[in-house]
C-alpha cells in the first residue's frame, strides 16, 4: 500500500489499496456504442479532427460518466497520435481503421521526438478541460501506445493479425528497428509526463499486440521498452501511477509484471484468473478481465463470470474492466447492469 488514500477509488487501487469492491472503468468506454458519441462524431470530418479539437475530445471523454457511475474517465484519443506527431502520415478510413505510410530505415533515421509534446498540445488541452469538469472522486486516466505496438503500425502501415511485417523488419533491420524503438520510448516518456502535468492521475501503457512474439523478442520488444518508459516517467514524476496492459502476453505475463514496474497489470480475457493471481506479485494490482462479448450477450452468464472474476481477485488490488475494448454493438443497458454487479447492487 502506497501512502494515504486519495478519495478516488480507482487511483487508490492503482496505488495498492484494497477496497470492499473493485473500482470499474471500461476500455473504449467513450465510443460508438453510445448514441451521443455517434451524433457528435457525425458532425466532424475525421477521427483525428475529433481527437485534436479539445472541446469535442473533452466532451466525448465525459459522455460515459454522465450516463454511468464509472470510477474513471479515460482521455479520448488514440495510440497513433505519436506517429502523427512525429510527422508520419496517419489517416483513419471508415471500415478499414488506421492507415499509415510504412517507414523505411532511411525514414527512421530522420525521426525526431523533440516536437512531439508541442504537436500534441490539443490533446493536453483536452485533458485539462476534462480535469476541470470531473468530480473529486473520479480518476482521470491518460495513455499512450507502447513502442512495439505503435511500431507495428508504423512498419506495416496498418493493423494485422500476426504483425509479420514488423517482426520481419526487426529481424532483418535490427539497427533501424532499435532506432525506431528508441524514438518511440523518448516520445512516450515526454508525452506521458506532459499528460500528468496536464492533470492525469494515472496513465496506461497499451501494448495491444504483445502476442505472436517468442520469449526473446517479447523481452526485447515489449518488456525492455515499457520498463524504460516507466523509469523515464518516474524520473520526472516520482512514483507516477502506471497501468501496463500487455494484451496477449500469455506465459510472458509474470516476466512483464516483475520487470516493467507498473503498479497494475491489465489482463486480457484469455488469462485465467487463478494463473494471474499466482503469477502477478501480490504488491502489484490487476485489471480486468471480462470478455467483451459476454457484455454484449448479457444476462446470467455475464453476472456469473463478473462475480467469479471479482471473487478470484479478492484480497488484492483489483480494477474491474473488460479484457479489451467495448465493442460497438454492446447494449447500453448491459453496461449499466455490469456496473451495478461490480458495485454490489442486487438485480
Amino acid at each position: 500500500m502506497r501512502g494515504a488514500k486519495s478519495g478516488k477509488p480507482l487511483l487508490d487501487a492503482v496505488n495498492g489499496h484494497i477496497a470492499e469492491r473493485p473500482p470499474i472503468w471500461i476500455m473504449r468506454q467513450a465510443g460508438r456504442y453510445l448514441p451521443e458519441y455517434r451524433e457528435l462524431r457525425a458532425g466532424v470530418a475525421g477521427f483525428l479532427d475529433l481527437a485534436y479539437t479539445p472541446r469535442l475530445a473533452a466532451e466525448v471523454t465525459l459522455q460515459p460518466l454522465r450516463r454511468f457511475d464509472l470510477d474513471a474517465a479515460i482521455l479520448f484519443s488514440d495510440i497513433l497520435v505519436i506517429p502523427d506527431a512525429l510527422g508520419r502520415t496517419v489517416r483513419f478510413e471508415a471500415g478499414e481503421g488506421p492507415v499509415l505510410e510504412p517507414v523505411t530505415p532511411q525514414a527512421i533515421a530522420g525521426l525526431d521526438s523533440v516536437k512531439v509534446v508541442d504537436n500534441l498540445a490539443p490533446v493536453l488541452e483536452a485533458l485539462e478541460r476534462v480535469k476541470a469538469d470531473l468530480t473529486a472522486n473520479k480518476t482521470l486516466i491518460g495513455f499512450c501506445g507502447s513502442p512495439w505496438t505503435v511500431a507495428t503500425y508504423m512498419i506495416g502501415g496498418r493493423g494485422s493479425s500476426d504483425q509479420a511485417a514488423a517482426r520481419s523488419f526487426a529481424l532483418r533491420e535490427p539497427a533501424a528497428f532499435a532506432g525506431l524503438i528508441d524514438v518511440l520510448v523518448e516520445a512516450s516518456i515526454a508525452y506521458l509526463v506532459a499528460q500528468f502535468r496536464a492533470g492525469a492521475d494515472v496513465v496506461q501503457l497499451f501494448e495491444s499486440w504483445a502476442a505472436n512474439l517468442d520469449e526473446a523478442a517479447f523481452a526485447d520488444y515489449v518488456i525492455e521498452p515499457n520498463k524504460r518508459i516507466v523509469a523515464g516517467v518516474r524520473q520526472q514524476i516520482p512514483e507516477a501511477p502506471v497501468i501496463g496492459f500487455p494484451r496477449g502476453a500469455a506465459a510472458n505475463l509474470p516476466a512483464y509484471a516483475e520487470a516493467v514496474g507498473a503498479n497494475v497489470i491489465g489482463l486480457d480475457q484469455m488469462v485465467p484468473v487463478g494463473f494471474a493471481d499466482r503469477a502477478v506479485p501480490r504488491h502489484t494490482g490487476v485489471q480486468g478481465n471480462l470478455d467483451s462479448l459476454r457484455l454484449v450477450a448479457g444476462g446470467r452468464q455475464m453476472r456469473e463470470r463478473a462475480e467469479a472474476i471479482i471473487a478470484g481477485f479478492a484480497g488484492r488490488p483489483h480494477i474491474f474492466n473488460l479484457g479489451h475494448g467495448i465493442v460497438p454493438e454492446t447494449p447500453i443497458d448491459h453496461v449499466a447492469e455490469l456496473i451495478g454487479i461490480v458495485k454490489g447492487q442486487k438485480s
